[in-house]
């Protein structure tokens, strides 16, 4: 059986050593907080400007000033710099915090494509940066759809002791 980040990489087409190469450098070091909150407002500016009903139905119940701050802190926090979303939230928790969402590969690469029009449009990200950030981002993807699929595998499965077993990885 295969795990979710081998299914992330088959799926993404991002092996593991491109996906998590920005743990090679400090993103944040080089390129500040403030362009990990402008990433983070172009993109949801976009997700909640999308032409596209159902991918903007997704995230409907969410606050966008809410969105935005939870993202970068975590972009911030996961690319080399201080823990601010542990700080405020705990621990990310990626696949328990997304199983509310439909997380589809069909989503998965509509956020993609708004992700990578965000990363192209925010000025002061260096090429390498951004290629670093998209195969993680790419890779991160498709771990939530891979952890969307095992929840779905495993629901109404009782596990030995009578109750659902969780999707938490």
């Amino acid at each position: 059986m295969q795990s979710l980040q081998e299914k992330a990489s088959e799926w993404s087409g991002v092996p593991s050593n491109d996906a998590f190469a920005i743990d090679t450098t400090n993103l944040y070091q080089s390129l500040g907080l403030q362009t990990f909150i402008n990433l983070s407002t172009n993109f949801y500016n976009r997700v909640y400007d999308d032409q596209e009903e159902w991918f903007r139905s997704i995230f409907a119940n969410s606050v966008k000033e809410d969105a935005i701050q939870n993202q970068y802190e975590f972009f911030v926090q996961r690319m080399g710099g201080p823990p601010l979303y542990s700080q405020r939230k705990g621990h990310p928790a990626l696949i328990g915090r997304h199983r509310p969402f439909p997380v589809t590969h069909q989503a998965a690469e509509r956020w993609l494509h708004h992700m990578q029009q965000a990363l192209d449009s925010t000025r002061n990200i260096d090429a390498d940066s951004k290629i670093k950030m998209m195969n993680f981002f790419r890779h991160t993807a498709f771990f939530l759809v891979a952890g969307n699929e095992m929840k779905n595998q495993t629901q109404g499965i009782p596990c030995k002791h009578g109750v659902s077993k969780s999707a938490a990885v």
